[in-house]
């Protein structure tokens, strides 16, 4: 359990390696990847757009990096809410990604209506 508190994961946290850990895992890496290829988009906005468009790149690239710097101490979370039967659901993180995306479509929709 010291290995988990340093922030390491012990070599087996739970018997079943298919749990919802890890296919919550893969999901928040999808979620990541959208995220950039988002970033990416909006990169190529910028000579139409104008300069604004690197707050809608910085937003993206910033909820990106947050989820790639959250998904250690997420999947340990779960691990252990396996193995003592009682998993909490990540109310914060989805609550948060659910405002950053919302955030940059609205944002997105805005630049393509306004700045044109």
């Amino acid at each position: 359990m010291a290995a988990a508190r340093r922030g390491r994961l012990p070599a087996r946290p739970h018997r079943d390696p298919g749990l919802q850990p890890e296919r919550t895992t893969m999901a928040w890496g999808r979620t990541l990847m959208s995220l950039v290829v988002v970033a990416a988009v909006f990169l190529r906005w910028l000579p139409h757009h104008g300069p604004f468009v690197l707050v809608l790149f910085a937003l993206a690239c910033l909820s990106a990096g947050t989820i790639y710097l959250t998904q250690r101490p997420r999947y340990a979370r779960g691990a252990r809410g396996i193995a003592r039967e009682r998993a909490e659901p990540e109310v914060t993180a989805v609550l948060a990604t659910s405002v950053a995306v919302l955030a940059l479509a609205s944002l997105g929709i805005w630049v393509v209506l306004v700045l044109v």
